[in-house]
């Protein structure tokens, strides 16, 4: 379901169900939105409030509230029987609007998995096996070990977590909590600090409407204990930055699901109040123009916008995923690999609109109900927010060039080759400006020779066949793709080594990439098919081998 959106985790039921946006000019019916709302954007909103019922009348509905000053975009209610290209049109051809956009509806990024403890392996990988059972590669991680010794984060750095809120009540978390101190000072009820909002001691709910950012789903939680679970306190687990400021900002409700016009009065109430950082595990629908102006509002002010790429298995350079690939200079786009390096199966990628990729298969972290593995591109994004916290601890620099640093120096690795800009956030290097040596586990780097092997293209309905492919005398071997597009999640190519032993199952789309890696001279190759969608199949062009 590529339009529709997700947490780059769970799903959304009910009204709220998909977090990408779509454009005004481009605006689709197809992509899920609350119904009888619109965002208008007004091309002039001085005196605006004293004249919201003439607005109202004006606009031939309800004008419910200013999402925020810096928008200068309002709600809007219809009657919701009203046609969406009716309302469009109508509304956007009145003088006093710039332009109008259903009020589309977003949802997190997570793929939750049943609650195991498991070792944090995207921190530190020496191999273990995650909370899946699957065992990993060693150094298939963000190396923040050797990160620590450098830089461990300053709790000067605010992180905020546009999410389903933050349970600031973990023990983990509390001592991480970004405060608001004139209102955690001040009086109940009262806008203490006259930003517009009451109460808002750690954050603010836009999906309730009030101070109290609490987490009613888990899913901010879960994120927030990757960024900043408190380090060197003898309990618990710990987060990629020790020390650092958790704003929470809740936008999507219990149910996973949160509307455009929510995201954006999100997105600017984290730059109106300082945020250095803004992690973002959440996606859906298509593009929207007032989406991006508040990213752009954010990079304007210096922040950088960190997003899940998506769960979809789609390529983004092709289908665009939003918020992740709006062009705006501040936002990164996080893809999902798993324990051995691999892009996860569910993760989005795009040559040139994902820019890096962070551990997100099997993740461990915090959440109300105790410590939880879940799987996204919702786990991987915390990571890179994390990264980027320390880095900006250690050493002053604009969101570009963090945005900048990070992507140069990420760690190569097979698994993104060809999926994303760059590859794998390594804190280390990021600390140190340095480039990762070549991984001489990746078969990019091995001996190659020419091998031809094909299947139908496209191949046929309830299709299963063998192939042995030998190099003599090799320990490790990789088979490369040139071409590889088969139906997600429905036909499959699995990998063996001699012994018959899996060590990968591919679907969908893995063009010009490597298989995985088998242990000694001899890989088995095995595609099964379904009796529906037919796609190309695959192209072997070599095979790599030590």
């Amino acid at each position: 379901m590529p339009n529709q959106g997700r947490f780059w985790g769970s799903k959304a039921t009910g009204l709220l169900v998909a977090l990408l946006l779509s454009s005004v000019a481009s605006a689709s019916v197809e992509h899920p939105a609350v119904p009888g709302e619109f965002v208008v954007k007004l091309k002039d909103t001085k005196n605006l409030q004293p004249n919201l019922t003439q607005l109202s009348a004006q606009l031939g509905g309800k004008v419910v509230r200013l999402l925020s000053e810096q928008s200068s975009a309002v709600l809007l209610k219809r009657d919701p029987l009203e046609r969406t290209d009716f309302v469009l049109k109508s509304v956007g051809e009145n003088p006093a609007v710039e332009y109008v956009e259903p009020n589309y509806i977003y949802t997190i990024d997570t793929v939750p998995n049943d609650p195991k403890l498991g070792e944090l392996w995207g921190l530190i990988n020496t191999g273990q096996a995650d909370s899946g059972g699957s065992r990993g590669v060693a150094q298939v991680d963000v190396d923040a070990e050797r990160a620590w010794d450098i830089s461990t984060g300053s709790k000067d750095i605010v992180v905020a977590v546009i999410d389903t809120g933050v349970d600031y009540r973990i023990s983990e978390l509390a001592p991480n909590m970004w405060t608001n101190a004139a209102e955690l000072n001040g009086q109940a009820g009262v806008d203490d600090d006259g930003n517009g909002f009451v109460d808002d001691k750690y954050g603010y709910d836009f999906a309730n409407k009030d101070g109290d950012p609490m987490d009613d789903h888990g899913h901010g939680s879960h994120c927030s204990g990757t960024i900043g679970a408190k380090g060197n306190d003898g309990s618990g687990l710990v987060g990629v930055a020790w020390d650092v400021s958790i704003m929470g900002i809740k936008f999507l409700t219990a149910q996973g699901g949160g509307s455009l016009a929510d995201a954006i009065s999100s997105i600017d109430y984290a730059t109106k109040m300082g945020a250095n950082i803004m992690s973002n595990s959440w996606g859906g629908g298509g593009y929207s123009q007032a989406l991006e102006e508040s990213i752009q509002r954010a990079h304007d002010a210096g922040i950088v916008f960190i997003a899940a790429a998506g769960n979809s298995s789609m390529n983004n350079d092709v289908s665009p995923t939003y918020p992740a690939t709006y062009s705006v200079p501040n936002i990164i786009s996080v893809a999902a690999i798993d324990n051995k390096g691999q892009l996860a199966s569910f993760s989005n990628y795009g040559k040139t609109t994902v820019h890096v990729g962070a551990p997100g298969v099997n993740v461990l972290s915090t959440t109300p109900s105790g410590y939880q593995s879940w799987s996204g591109t919702s786990m991987a994004t915390p990571h890179v927010s994390g990264v980027a916290a320390i880095l900006l601890a250690h050493e002053k620099l604009t969101n570009v060039e963090l945005k900048e640093r990070l992507m140069a120096t990420t760690k190569p690795i097979s698994g993104l080759r060809s999926r994303a800009v760059a590859g794998l956030v390594n804190a280390y290097h990021a600390l140190n400006n340095t480039t990762p040596p070549p991984d001489m586990e990746d078969p990019f780097n091995w001996a190659q020779q020419s091998y031809q092997l094909s299947t139908n293209h496209p191949y046929a309905d309830g299709f299963s066949q063998s192939w042995t492919v030998t190099v003599a005398g090799a320990t490790k071997i990789a088979i490369y793709f040139s071409k590889f597009d088969t139906e997600a999640g429905y036909d499959k190519v699995t990998f063996k080594d001699a012994t018959g032993a899996v060590v990968g199952v591919w679907s969908g789309n893995r063009d010009e990439s490597f298989s995985p890696t088998v242990l000694g001279d001899t890989m088995i190759i095995t595609m099964t098919s379904d009796g529906s969608v037919n796609n190309y199949g695959f192209d072997i062009a070599a095979v790599a081998y030590k």
